[in-house]
């Protein structure tokens, strides 16, 4: 029996494609030499992926090091904006999350760099539901290896994870552990556990696992 949910956040709890875009293109401004602008569509392509995977997709002409740089820069931006802004969170999300914290422990694993979990909880005011979170940008892992660290860390048994890709729905399977699709997010996934055309659709959802 299920008793743990493990969250995916870009595309499943909160959308902030449309201020990412935004803080790509001031950090871009600075750099002449970068000969493009960011668009919101490819703004949500890259959700998902990790910051080196993105560097690459969008810089794959320039040297290991300036491509560090400019992803760093925005991975400081973006959090920063976050924490003091926070971003478009799904219809229902919150008294989803609370009616959810009653009977399941909740967690957080998301591709993303260091600080930007923590941003979407304090902007929020959502720490008090979730257990334990976990980033690529801070352990250097992907989803799957990062889902298996959490669920050891935390004795975690019988859990589901909660994502919008292909990406986490391979990263699930890695782990051992069912999964759950948000079509509502960015991604196409192949063969999911089950599927919610809402945030709100998931207490139901996980019962009839």
């Amino acid at each position: 029996m299920i008793d743990t949910i493990i969250f995916d956040l870009d595309g499943t709890l909160w959308d902030s494609t449309g201020c990412a875009c935004d803080i790509w293109n001031r950090v871009l401004d600075k750099h002449k030499d970068i000969d493009f602008r960011m668009t919101q569509n490819m703004t949500e392509q890259l959700m998902g992926k990790t910051m080196e995977q993105i560097g690459e997709i969008l810089f794959p002409d320039v040297s290991n090091e300036v491509r560090s740089n400019i992803v760093n820069e925005f991975g400081d931006e973006e959090v920063k904006y976050l924490c003091e802004n926070g971003a478009t969170l799904y219809d229902g999300l919150e008294e989803t999350i609370s009616l959810l914290s009653r009977n399941y422990k909740l967690y957080i694993v998301s591709n993303c760099q260091d600080g930007y979990v923590p941003a979407f909880l304090q902007a929020h005011k959502l720490g008090q539901y979730f257990a334990d979170i976990e980033m690529s940008g801070r352990t250097g892992l992907d989803k799957g290896n990062n889902i298996k660290l959490l669920m050891e860390r935390n004795n975690i048994k019988a859990a589901v994870y909660v994502g919008d890709t292909d990406g986490d729905e391979k990263a699930a399977r890695f782990a051992g552990i069912p999964f759950i699709y948000a079509e509502y997010g960015f991604g196409k996934v192949v063969n999911p556990d089950a599927v919610i055309t809402r945030i709100v659709e998931l207490p139901t959802c996980i019962k009839e696992l």
